[in-house]
């Protein structure tokens, strides 16, 4: 993004993209997730939920209090109204934001986030055309206007999801087959536009960390994430860790067979997965059907709403599918949780109740739509950042390794 007078540099970001392994780092970010998850909290709570020494809870609590992540309440309080007084501790969510994009089909999304995951502001960005130079030059030039409007907040870096292939350790698109990429240097471009460090992962990896850190999915054992849209992948975490597999490869369910299907594939086979339940697909039978113009899907969500049985029962066949899929998933992985991210399965119960049937209730304990149904595009995107802080919060700053 050029800078100009009216486009100052932002303040340097306090988040490195280097992550360390040493049981410090690591333990630091077990202390701050256990805040996230629990406070306002007490440091022996935080002692006895991470199995450290109160002694080195404290330790890191002055740490991360050092670096404005955490903070006491002002009010001390007591254990039933007796004995030393003590001051919880929170995070601190309002000097930092973090930067989030995700890029789609359609349009890239752009947000702010604070710590915990919640969206402060948000802008969609119509592709002009999706060149990959250009779509990076405008999210970071939308990301400089949204930072100008909170001065008070220092950014911490930025977090993309995109779907597709997604290399996250180099920060690359390997390949996305909708948009026409091919080993694009994402993380580059974007860090080039913002001055700031960028992080790449894929959607539905984002999208597990954010019911990790910030959704329902949160004390689950395993969770398997399933999203459908113009791309359709996967995503599988046990506890604190998601699967990448070489190269980030993992998850690309893409061209699973679907029994019956009839929809071409650009790999020139026929009933693929994505080529079955791509959002393209839905919109092309909507319109083959009457139900709606165009190549929105909220445009049919919005005819079954206002009571266009076709349009319900697009929606409908497509949960199925959807749930037959994650059935064949289910059996292979037997998560504690399913969470489904799909424009029907969010807006409709019977969608819920379609895909439910279809893949097998008795193998998950639960099978859930995401968490953020209101705000997914941009929570994935400032997930992926988000990951690392809670992972490595002592990256926060170089005084603090």
């Amino acid at each position: 993004m050029p800078r100009t007078a009216a486009s100052p540099l932002p303040p340097a970001s306090p988040l490195a993209r280097a992550t360390g392994g040493d049981r410090r780092r690591a333990t630091a970010g077990a202390v701050l997730r256990a805040v996230l998850a629990h406070g306002p909290v007490a440091r022996s709570t935080v002692a006895r939920l991470t199995g450290l020494s109160p002694a080195s809870v404290t330790e890191h609590c002055a740490r991360l209090g050092a670096l404005g992540l955490i903070r006491e309440e002002a009010a001390p309080r007591r254990s039933n109204g007796v004995g030393r007084p003590h001051l919880p501790i929170d995070l601190h969510t309002g000097p930092f934001a973090v930067g989030a994009v995700h890029v789609a089909v359609p349009c890239t999304t752009v947000a702010l986030l604070d710590l915990r995951g919640r969206v402060l502001v948000r802008r969609e960005l119509g592709h002009q055309d999706t060149d990959p130079v250009r779509v990076a030059a405008r999210a970071a030039e939308a990301l400089a206007a949204l930072l100008a409007r909170f001065p008070e907040r220092r950014p911490l870096g930025v977090g993309c999801a995109v779907g597709g292939w997604v290399d996250r350790a180099a920060g690359t698109v390997v390949e996305h087959e909708p948009l026409g990429w091919r080993e694009v240097p994402l993380r580059a471009l974007l860090e080039e536009g913002t001055g700031l460090p960028v992080h790449v992962d894929g959607h539905a990896r984002a999208l597990v960390n954010a019911e990790r850190l910030f959704g329902r999915a949160r004390d689950s054992g395993s969770v398997l994430h399933l999203f459908v849209g113009n791309v359709v992948d996967a995503a599988f975490a046990t506890r604190d860790e998601v699967h990448h597999g070489p190269r980030s490869q993992a998850g690309a369910i893409g061209h699973l067979p679907v029994p019956g299907g009839t929809e071409p594939c650009p790999c020139g086979r026929t009933g693929c997965l994505q080529a079955e339940l791509s959002e393209r697909t839905l919109c092309r039978r909507a319109r083959a059907a009457g139900v709606a113009d165009g190549t929105n899907p909220m445009h049919v969500v919005h005819a079954a709403a206002a009571g266009d049985t076709v349009a319900r029962r697009l929606l409908v066949e497509r949960a199925r599918t959807t749930g037959r899929a994650a059935g064949l998933l289910l059996d292979v992985l037997n998560p504690e949780s399913l969470v489904v991210t799909e424009v029907g399965v969010l807006h409709f119960e019977d969608c819920l109740r379609a895909l439910r049937e279809a893949a097998g209730t008795h193998r998950a304990a639960t099978v859930a739509p995401t968490s953020f149904r209101d705000s997914v595009l941009a929570v994935a995107g400032g997930s992926v950042i988000l990951d690392v802080l809670f992972r490595d919060p002592l990256a926060v700053s170089p005084d603090a390794i």
